[in-house]
């Protein structure tokens, strides 16, 4: 009888002859995050099921933690694996009941048995497992139709693993199964959900930042760090840009309408980040724009913005309003530290009657005042970046 974690896949199950591609991805990603766990851990996998073992000194705690993290996991499983026999499987419940009930005052017993030579059916293990819990822990009564908690047993191949249902998973594909994009990641609530949101279908995202100094502070760099360093938590690593547009905010302000200084400043943008994206082999750009949130996010303003780029640009939050991006910015842990009150750039430089029916045109018209060749390449020549794991 041993303790054990186990990692439901979800929407990979549906994938055909290349599923040993993504399977090896999603292995690879748990084996890296198991370093961060003592003790010892060996995987095994089955049925769209990986099984993790961890010898005496292992923290399993710590282990089904960093379970929650791995994209391409649709449930997540604590239980305890035992012989594939009645006997073994009634003593695992009664040692082991308090787990598997958590409390709660209503159960139900589900069988799945993949292994059919097992003599008894999915309903006679569930009859037998469901008295023997009756009989041994008091205050719980049966509910097949709304329980408490759904205590799983299965039979398969080489074992019998019993849990109590388990925890919904981070799902989405694994790590690096879908190339490689470019996040422009700010200070702000928006962009660090959509870089995970991108992470999540199983991209790669490294990050670049825009700073402004002196008008921006470390503190500002330093909170977007920690928005990478969340980000990372998923996949494993990220590298981070920085680069600084304050020789160009001053070139447009000396040069330019004030209604246009954001959309200047975002096309600027996006042809550094398009330049960065081609060196470091990324196929995308990725943005944090909801649309219609701000003047500099209308469907015009972003028809001009993306004209100066020829790769895709990513949009996961343009359907989101605002309280959804909050909710979701709260469950990946990054909420509170874009609360933090430290300016980008953008904020620093908004237009107060800024244009949210741009043209081309216009935008074409006003950049023939400005060296944007020389900038793009003076502000690249300055460039840094640091490797987050």
């Amino acid at each position: 009888m041993k303790e054990v974690i186990l990692l439901k896949y979800g929407e990979m199950v549906l994938k055909g002859l290349n599923k040993n591609y993504f399977n090896s991805l999603l292995i690879k990603r748990v084996r890296n995050l198991l370093k961060e766990a003592d003790g010892n851990f060996t995987l095994d996998y089955s049925q769209s099921t990986l099984c993790i073992r961890g010898d005496e000194n292992a923290d399993m705690d710590k282990a089904y933690s960093l379970m929650k993290k791995v994209f391409g996991v649709s449930t997540i499983c604590r239980g305890i694996e035992c012989e594939k026999d009645m006997a073994a499987i009634k003593k695992a419940l009664i040692e082991h009941g308090d787990r598997f009930l958590m409390g709660a005052k209503t159960f139900k017993c589900t069988a799945k048995r993949s292994d059919k030579r097992f003599p008894l059916n999915s309903m006679q293990i569930c009859a037998e497992c469901g008295e023997i819990i009756l009989e041994n822990f008091d205050g719980v009564s049966v509910d097949v139709n709304d329980p408490e908690v759904n205590i799983t047993i299965e039979i398969r191949d080489r074992a019998a693993f019993i849990h109590g249902g388990g925890e919904k998973g981070a799902c989405g594909m694994p790590v690096g199964s879908n190339g490689k994009a470019l996040l422009l990641l700010s200070g702000g609530i928006d962009s660090p959900v959509a870089g995970y949101m991108v992470a999540k279908r199983g991209v790669f995202v490294d990050a670049v930042y825009f700073e402004s100094p002196p008008y921006t502070s470390e503190a500002a760099k330093e909170k977007v760090i920690s928005l990478a360093k969340k980000i990372g938590e998923y996949t494993g690593r990220i590298y981070l840009h920085f680069v600084s547009v304050t020789e160009i905010q001053q070139a447009i302000m000396d040069n330019c309408e004030e209604k246009l200084f954001t959309l200047l400043l975002r096309r600027f943008m996006m042809r550094i980040a398009e330049r960065i994206a081609d060196e470091i082999h990324a196929g995308a750009l990725v943005t944090g724009e909801s649309i219609g949130q701000v003047a500099s996010q209308t469907m015009m303003a972003l028809n001009v913005t993306d004209s100066v780029v020829n790769m895709p640009v990513f949009r996961p939050c343009i359907g989101l309003d605002k309280d959804e991006i909050v909710t979701r910015a709260r469950s990946i842990g990054t909420f509170e530290i874009s609360s933090l009150p430290y300016d980008d750039c953008c904020s620093l430089f908004t237009p107060k009657h800024p244009n949210t029916r741009p043209t081309e045109d216009l935008l074409i018209e006003a950049e023939k005042k400005l060296d944007v060749e020389g900038l793009i390449e003076r502000a690249l020549a300055g460039r840094t970046y640091i490797k987050i794991e």
